[in-house]
């Protein structure tokens, strides 16, 4: 049983627009109040606030006469939303994650409804509070005798509509095990390069659509706040992203799955690509590859259908290593692609040599189970602490 999420886009009634922009407004209103009054208790009291005690905030609100509008819509969505800031919180004080930001009106925002507030019969979806199904496009059928768990529907900043669907699929998608295995070297002048010397070129999707979008950034920076054609100007900037996004997703999606069915073993370095964007002469050609992604792709793709992921120590020197004699050079400018090995002399392309290392090295953990890096395997057998992200402190 594999939990899975189904995503399509659908195009609501003006009825249905209506009642739905109405439940994201107050699941964001919720939101906020929720983690304005956590915050503030933290700050005069020095008290966590539980999820418990939120929710009894919601029942006090809405018997507001100013918050009355809060029983217009589904109070579902209103519950799911204070459940995800408990999430956020948890995670804030497992340091693995920033403290809770405030949701804003113009981001669009979500709803998830639970099945107590949705009904899926015929292939037709219907919400709480409304009598017509949504008009969904349906791209692709969900697999035969599921049925949806959560329905969460999401406003992109673009105005477009989106319903995911969250299903248990029984399917058996294992693939029939070969013989192949690649290490996988990510970059930025090739998107990654394999250790059989295949090279994949970076497609630059945010890079081909730069300069229309500084032209419409630039047309949204000198429109009067509040007014119509700020709202048309932002709409448009978000267009230009979600394009560059949708690129980015396609691409990302067609690579990883080609990888999975092609090898039984793929192993890649573990990067931090959060810490590499903070080098502002590399961020944008950084974050146009979407490392992080690919990797997360591959990382659930391989348990969908029975493939094996290694990842290696992102201190693993792949690119100095000589992988013909384990020699490793003091210095590699990033601007050097090719190089001699000082010791045997054998000539090596940077990107390949390092995909063969990151290959052997992924091996070699798959065999013996130990790391690339004896002196942390030692240190940790000793029982050192790992290192956490640091805790930011709550915002006034």
């Amino acid at each position: 049983m594999t939990e899975k999420a189904y995503r399509y886009r659908f195009y609501p009634n003006p009825e249905q627009e209506d009642l739905l922009r109405k439940t994201l407004g107050c699941v964001r209103l919720i939101y906020n109040k929720a983690l304005a009054e956590r915050t503030q208790a933290w700050y005069e009291r020095e008290e966590r606030v539980s999820y418990s005690q939120t929710s009894s905030m919601l029942t006090a609100w809405k018997k507001q006469e100013e918050l009355n509008f809060l029983n217009d819509v589904s109070s579902v969505p209103l519950q799911q939303g204070l459940r995800h800031l408990q999430t956020a919180f948890t995670n804030f004080f497992a340091g693995r994650a920033k403290y809770p930001n405030f949701k804003k009106k113009r981001q669009g925002g979500s709803a998830e409804f639970t099945q107590s507030a949705f009904t899926y019969k015929n292939g037709e979806v219907y919400l709480a509070k409304s009598k017509q199904p949504l008009a969904i496009r349906w791209s692709r059928q969900l697999p035969k005798g599921c049925q949806p768990s959560t329905i969460t529907v999401k406003l992109d900043p673009s105005g477009r509509w989106f319903v995911s669907l969250r299903i248990d699929d029984p399917t058996n998608n294992k693939l029939e095990p070969i013989d192949k295995n690649i290490g996988i070297d990510l970059g930025i002048s090739s998107l990654f390069t394999t250790s059989d010397g295949v090279k994949v070129a970076n497609p630059k999707n945010f890079h081909k659509l730069y300069k229309k979008l500084r032209l419409a950034q630039k047309s949204l920076s000198q429109k009067t706040k509040g007014s119509k054609n700020r709202e048309k100007a932002r709409k448009k900037v978000a267009r230009i992203h979600a394009k560059i996004t949708d690129c980015r997703r396609d691409h990302t999606h067609k690579l990883t799955t080609q990888l999975i069915r092609e090898n039984q073993t793929i192993v890649v370095e573990d990067l931090a690509v959060r810490n590499l964007v903070k080098n502002p002469k590399l961020a944008r050609a950084i974050s146009d590859p979407n490392w992080a992604e690919l990797v997360r792709q591959l990382t659930y793709k391989a348990e969908w259908y029975g493939r094996k992921l290694i990842k290696i120590d992102r201190w693993f020197p792949s690119s100095k290593r000589c992988g013909n004699c384990g020699h490793i050079v003091e210095k590699l400018p990033l601007n050097i692609r090719e190089w001699d090995c000082p010791n045997c002399g054998i000539h090596h392309d940077r990107d390949i040599n390092a995909a063969n290392n990151i290959l052997a090295a992924g091996l070699a953990v798959s065999v013996c189970g130990a790391t690339v890096r004896p002196e942390q395997s030692k240190s940790v057998k000793a029982g050192a602490k790992t290192r956490k992200g640091r805790k930011q402190k709550p915002k006034s």
